[in-house]
């Protein structure tokens, strides 16, 4: 049984601005965490709406971002195992988001 954790991070970028950090994003994160048992990360686009999947740790996620004008919804479907840490990644994928997004 999946867990599905939703995340909405505001922002004043636009949808265009949003989106080309949230390409660059995951591009840094197969970077960053490559040696660390994230095995492989997929994403494609349509429309506005990014699917994404990850394998983490051995386990398999899947997500949803969709760019809005003003927030960026988030979802991500967690397996039993991530599942029972799901307040721990909600958190962190919020303060990541917001520092991606923040305007500078």
């Amino acid at each position: 049984m999946t867990k599905t954790v939703t995340v909405n991070i505001p922002h004043d970028l636009g949808k265009a601005e949003a989106r080309r950090r949230i390409e660059a994003g995951f591009g840094q994160l197969g970077a960053q965490f490559g040696g660390e048992g994230l095995m492989s990360v997929t994403r494609a686009w349509e429309g506005d709406r990014l699917s994404f999947g990850a394998k983490v740790l051995g386990q398999a996620i899947a997500g949803r971002l969709d760019v809005q004008d003003q927030a960026v919804r988030m979802e991500i479907d967690l397996p039993d195992v991530l599942g029972m840490i799901a307040g721990k990644i909600k958190g962190r994928l919020q303060k990541e988001g917001q520092l991606l997004l923040e305007k500078k």
